[in-house]
């Protein structure tokens, strides 16, 4: 074991976190059944005040799809495609797919009740906290005053309660977030106004505030995690209204900001950048979740972009996302990617350099790839890390990276760690260029081009696509193409091409629009 890449992990956590860890290691709560109280009155499920954004389709009779990867159902902690697949299969989503079949869902949660006793992986918090949503909105949907089948009723307090004794302080962030919006949804549901609907709201609040970036953004700075809790935050807002809940004035002061966040950051198209842990199919569609938000009466404005350290240039002829800050989640930093002075770039709404996204969680080589700073569109000096990704979700060092211009269409950032290193960005209407300054030392810039966009090599140094050629100025300066990997979803892969020039010192790379573009 490397003990100091450990103590340097150890160093950013809370004290909180650091004594849950232990608890949460020493103390296993048993899971028990306890009837529903009468008295909580939630018998008959409620119209909700709007419809919520429907699931993709991932249950075909008893075959289940997640993460690209389908399989037969067999058992509940079914671990053949790893953990994050059986998460899925206990998170049952699919009750709210387009086209559910109400009397096929029914069947599932009472094959679920069924098995329950027996099960380890479903009584985890985090699927625990997203099924109680999934069951509360399944419900609303499907038995709007009609009477509960009462071992739905004392299934969702008993687990409800199991919740309540496994709460994720040991992780915090999204898990804690979503811990608080499954207990908050579940207990106004049952019907509880009393102490469980109180410490859940609290706790709800207390997180949103927390974990939201004064620019509106998720303060783990993933634009697909960012989709993935502003559509649990509007389901929360959406059940506050229904029940007259006294949280919904800050719940919709919250989504707000969140909106014009994510307003500001998508594409052209409505398509989000890969930043961080990101991948298509995941998340609801941009334009999905504004109108969800609209039907909830809601109204935003894009927010300048400032403290998730993302920034966008934009032309005529071409958008560019870039990537100038550090991590701000330090204490859990989980899904950050070594990424800092990264950019993704389209060329007339068409990808042209990209971020290679995420293929999977599991801990392994592919993964620690796609957190390094190999898989990103960076200048790297040596085998320099800016941030010391290991272990799936762990990170020790962390460089500093501050910005030195910050105008419209021009950006400038520096990154202080091992090395120091400098990056400038600036777009008009002919060009985009990117000014690399590596203080003398020997580096690698790469630009991983979109898939299905082909490049030639001049002798020159130049490299020609259909969409944008790509000029390179500076010092000793030998460019090449390789190939290379995107995952723009989990499991799937396309081939694509990386360029990359050799530089010493400072480089200028010159993008312009070709004229088929």
């Amino acid at each position: 074991m490397q003990y100091g890449r450990l103590l340097r992990t150890l160093s950013h956590l809370r004290p909180t976190q650091v004594a849950y860890q232990a608890l949460t290691r020493l103390r296993k709560p048993a899971f028990k059944n306890v009837a529903c109280p009468e008295e909580y009155g939630g018998k008959c499920g409620k119209k909700l005040v709007t419809p919520f954004i429907a699931k993709p389709v991932a249950m075909d009779g008893d075959t289940f799809t997640f993460l690209n990867l389908s399989k037969r159902f067999t058992d509940w902690d079914d671990k053949e495609f790893g953990m994050l697949w059986a998460y899925n299969l206990n998170y049952m989503d699919y009750l709210l797919q387009r086209g559910a079949d109400a009397f096929e869902g029914k069947m599932w949660i009472d094959r679920f009740l069924r098995d329950l006793p027996a099960r380890t992986v479903g009584l985890d918090p985090y699927p625990t906290a997203l099924r109680m949503m999934n069951w509360a909105k399944f419900t609303c949907l499907n038995y709007t005053d009609k009477e509960l089948p009462a071992q739905w009723r004392d299934a969702m307090h008993s687990q409800l309660l199991h919740l309540e004794k496994r709460r994720e302080y040991h992780l915090l962030g999204n898990h804690l977030l979503e811990d608080a919006f499954g207990l908050y949804i579940g207990w106004l549901f049952l019907g509880e106004k009393g102490k469980h609907l109180n410490a859940a709201r609290r706790l709800m609040l207390a997180q949103l505030r927390e974990q939201t970036l004064s620019d509106g953004a998720h303060y783990e700075q993933s634009p697909m995690y960012h989709c993935i809790l502003l559509d649990r935050l509007l389901d929360a807002l959406n059940f506050a209204l229904t029940y007259e809940d006294e949280g919904a004035q800050q719940l919709r002061a919250i989504a707000s900001e969140w909106l014009g966040w994510l307003e500001s950051i998508v594409w052209q198209d409505g398509a989000i950048p890969l930043f961080g842990d990101a991948a298509t199919g995941i998340a609801p569609m941009p334009s999905e979740i504004f109108d969800y938000a609209r039907r909830l009466g809601l109204s935003w404005a894009a927010n300048p972009l400032g403290a998730s350290g993302y920034r966008k240039l934009n032309t005529a002829w071409a958008e560019v996302v870039t990537d100038v800050g550090g991590v701000t989640a330090t204490y859990q930093p989980g899904h950050t990617h070594c990424d800092p002075l990264s950019f993704e770039m389209r060329v007339n709404g068409r990808p042209f350099v990209v971020d290679t996204g995420i293929s999977t969680y599991e801990k392994n080589a592919r993964r620690q790839y796609e957190r390094s700073y190999a898989a990103h569109n960076v200048a790297q000096i040596g085998d320099e890390e800016p941030f010391e990704v290991w272990g799936g979700f762990r990170v020790g060092r962390m460089a500093s990276v501050s910005l030195s211009t910050n105008e419209q269409n021009h950006i400038a950032a520096v990154r202080k760690g091992r090395f120091k290193a400098s990056r400038e960005f600036q777009m008009n209407d002919d060009a985009f260029t990117i000014a690399d300054d590596v203080f003398g030392k020997k580096a690698i810039a790469r630009l991983h081009l979109a898939p299905g966009v082909e490049a030639t090599l001049g002798a020159d140094g130049t490299i020609s696509t259909p969409v944008a050629d790509i000029r390179f100025e500076g010092e000793d300066v030998e460019v090449s193409l390789c190939d290379c990997q995107v995952s723009t979803a989990y499991n799937l892969f396309q081939q694509a091409i990386c360029v990359e020039a050799h530089f010493r010192d400072t480089l200028t790379t010159t993008i312009t629009p070709t004229a088929m573009a």
